[in-house]
This record gives C-alpha cells, sequence and structure tokens, in this order.
C-alpha cells in the first residue's frame, strides 16, 4: 500500500515509523530539560581519570534515551601533547541504543567532529574534555559543556490555563489578554510589551524647546533702549573725518613694483665655511691644492676619494686592520682581463652649461667586465650600477698570476735538473 498509518492496536510499527514521528514530535534532537539544568551534565571531580554523568532525558533523532542514576565514564591516559574528548550519547540503530560515549580526540589535535547520520550513528554533543599533558585527574575546570535542548512548541491559552511548570522560553498566545508571551523562568512576560512613558528607559529628563516666537507685550524684563546693530553710512554723511590715511599694513606683487633694479649687489658675506685654508685655495673643493703640490718629503701615500667626497690616506698596516684570513683570486679570471684604449665622453659644466671634451686615447680596462669575470672586489659602485674601478687592487689581483707563474717555473727547472742529472749518469 502507499498509504499507512499507525500506531493502532494489535498494529506491528517499526523503529523507523516512530523515530520518523517522534522527530516531527520534537523540532530536532537535544537535553529534555531547561538550559542550564542539570539533565546529562557532565563534570570531573579529580577522582582519576574518568568523567561524571548526571540522569537525564533526551531525545536523539526521534529515539528516547532516559538516565536514573550519576554514570562514570573512564577517560583514556594523558598522551605526550595536549588531547580533546568529547562525551556523547551515541545512537547506534545496529544495536537498537542509545549509549554515553566517549569520541576520543587525535594529540595535538582539535575537538573531534561529531558522527551525525540520518540513519546510521547519531552523536549528541554533551561536553568537552581537555586533557593537558601529564594529566592524572580531570577536574571541574577541565570540562566544557556543549549540550542541545530540545525546543518548545507553540500553544495557546488564557491566563486562567496557562501551561503548569513551563519551560524557560515556553511561548503562546493569551487569549485573555490577546498578547503572545513566553515564560522566562521565574514570571509570564508579554513578548512585545506594552510602552509607555514610565517603561521607556533612558528617557531625557527635559526637553529643549522648539523653534517658536513671542508677542512683544508678553515679553517681561524688556530693556529701554537698544544699542544700534551693525550698518553703513554714505561718505558724504561722515563729518570731521581726515583729509589724508596713513597706509595699513601690506604687501605688493613684484610683477606690480615699478623702477626696481636689474641687478642687486650681494650684501657683506664670506665663504669661510666652504674653503679649507682661507683664499689661498682657487677652488672649494681643494683640487687645486694636490695639482699645484710639488714632491718633497720622504714618506708617501695613495689618496682615496670617499663617496661623500672626502679625501683620506690608504693606510695598509695590520694595526689598522682584524679580521685578517687569505683571499682566494682565481688567476684564470684575471688573464682574462681585456686592456683596452677608449675616448672619453663630453660632459657638460652644471654651473656655465658649456660642454667640456673628454679625452682621447685613454688606456685601461672596463669595469662591466671585470665585474662580469666575478672580480667584483676591483668595482665600485655607485647607485647600485658599476661606476669605476680600483686599479689600486690590480697588482694585488696579479698576485696569484705571478705566483703560480714562479711554481710553474720552479717545476719545470726540477724536471730539467733530473733530466740532465740522468743523462750525466748514462
Amino acid at each position: 500500500m502507499s498509504i499507512s498509518s499507525y500506531p493502532f492496536d494489535g498494529q506491528a510499527v517499526s523503529e523507523g515509523q516512530y523515530s520518523y514521528l517522534f522527530r516531527e514530535l520534537a523540532s530536532h534532537s537535544g537535553i529534555a530539560d531547561t538550559e542550564g539544568g542539570p539533565d546529562f551534565r557532565v563534570y570531573g571531580d579529580g577522582s582519576g581519570m574518568q568523567v561524571k554523568v548526571n540522569p537525564g532525558f533526551a531525545i536523539v533523532r526521534g529515539h528516547a534515551v532516559q538516565s536514573t542514576a550519576v554514570e562514570t565514564l573512564p577517560v583514556a591516559a594523558a598522551s605526550t601533547a595536549v588531547r580533546y574528548d568529547r562525551i556523547v550519547l551515541r545512537l547506534d540503530p545496529t544495536a537498537n541504543a542509545i549509549t554515553l560515549a566517549v569520541a576520543q580526540g587525535t594529540p595535538g589535535g582539535g575537538v573531534p567532529a561529531l558522527t551525525q547520520t540520518d540513519s546510521d550513528v547519531y552523536e549528541l554533543p554533551l561536553a568537552t574534555v581537555n586533557i593537558p599533558v601529564g594529566a592524572a585527574t580531570i577536574g571541574s575546570g577541565d570540562v566544557s559543556l556543549s549540550r542541545r535542548y530540545l525546543g518548545n512548541t507553540v500553544g495557546g491559552w488564557a491566563t486562567s490555563t496557562r501551561p503548569e511548570g513551563p519551560r524557560t522560553g515556553r511561548l503562546g498566545f493569551n487569549n485573555s489578554t490577546q498578547m503572545w508571551e513566553y515564560w522566562d523562568g521565574t514570571q509570564w512576560k508579554n513578548l512585545a510589551a506594552t510602552v509607555n512613558w514610565n517603561t521607556i528607559e533612558g528617557r531625557p529628563t527635559s526637553f529643549t524647546p522648539a523653534a517658536h516666537a513671542h508677542p512683544w507685550a508678553e515679553v517681561t524684563s524688556k530693556p529701554t533702549a537698544f544699542p544700534p546693530s551693525s550698518h553703513n553710512h554714505e561718505w558724504d554723511d561722515i563729518s570731521g573725518k581726515p583729509s589724508a590715511f596713513a597706509p595699513s599694513t601690506h604687501s605688493h606683487a613684484w610683477s606690480s613694483i615699478t623702477l626696481k633694479p636689474t641687478s642687486f649687489p650681494p650684501s657683506s658675506h664670506s665663504h669661510s665655511g666652504y674653503l679649507t685654508s682661507g683664499s689661498t685655495i682657487a677652488y672649494a673643493n681643494g683640487s687645486k691644492r694636490p695639482y699645484n703640490n710639488s714632491a718633497s718629503g720622504s714618506d708617501w701615500y695613495a689618496v682615496w676619494v670617499e663617496n661623500g667626497g672626502d679625501f683620506c690616506r690608504n693606510t695598509s698596516a695590520a694595526k689598522f686592520k682584524k679580521n685578517i684570513r687569505d683571499f682566494e683570486i682565481d688567476p684564470e679570471s684575471v688573464l682574462k682581463m681585456r686592456p683596452v684604449i677608449y675616448d672619453r665622453k663630453d660632459t657638460v659644466d652644471e654651473e656655465t652649461g658649456a660642454t667640456k671634451e673628454g679625452r682621447k686615447d685613454e688606456v685601461g680596462l672596463i669595469a662591466d667586465e671585470v665585474n662580469e669575470l666575478g672580480l667584483k672586489w676591483m668595482v665600485n659602485f655607485m647607485d647600485g650600477e658599476v661606476d669605476g674601478l680600483r686599479y689600486d687592487l690590480l697588482g694585488v689581483a696579479l698576485l696569484p698570476v705571478v705566483q703560480r707563474q714562479t711554481a710553474q717555473i720552479a717545476s719545470l727547472e726540477a724536471r730539467l735538473s733530473a733530466l740532465e742529472a740522468g743523462r750525466g749518469a748514462s
């Protein structure tokens, strides 16, 4: 038959039919208790690796379960990392039972997922147990409750026939008051309470008057005379005015000034902040001094120019150095350096704008090529680009080449001497 009805006397009713019926009566699975009540409450009392569960009644996917005594559930020993276990009511249709169970989590993992199928195993969560490393007991602070509660059906009644002992949140329509009301756990309250002035919270104690007007006759304590308001007078109506006026503080645009000079002599000033030895140096940067200075003295230094523009002497004694260690130089890379002859590009003087012709037929190396040979330590960089070459380090670069050739010559001489000695013996 395509139509069936149940339950009736003498009629066999299946588990699935009863489950379907009760799932329509209870909107979802949950504990049959007021929220926060004692039914199926899980707690730890520090008596060992176990938790206890209060008695209670619940509906799990249309099936009823009732416990009439406190149950004790053992919890697995602590792991090498923090573990979270779930305490659940587990519906197993195959076993025809709903039992209290521990869903053990993974050490170092999160709270295990619930198994909730529509026709097989279904788990209703009661609590989560936090099991620290090395724990030997489960205390009250290790248990977090996660019970879900059955919903309440909507009803209708008169004030005199309200439900007795309702659960918190019970909702219904009161025909006596024509109001929707609910039970808050202590009393019935209107779902949409009547609003009057006394029940309004945060109402002001006084009100700013709206824009309005008063007739002159109703105004009290008004003055007998009034100072004049802001107004204007024609120039001709003013008496005793001066014949001339001193100008007030003001300014003039440069373009509006007439008869201004075409040039201005500089005021008294000096350049001592830019010169190193008064007026005896022709150029402020000091470049004429080394150019005009003749060679004399017994000690000589190579002069370096720092990237800030300062001169400094090149020192090389061990007292100026630290972390001294051998530096490997590839002779083959040094031998690949290419001597070239070239012309300097013309330059433009930034002050005068005049073009200065570059020098011709200079001999040297190309810093870009030296950098590509892996001899970066001989190259100067400016703003991240190849700029110059440390020619003073060229002798250092040639040392391994000379040392290798010296070793090769010594080896050849030794072999030649051995060959000549062999011939003399024969």
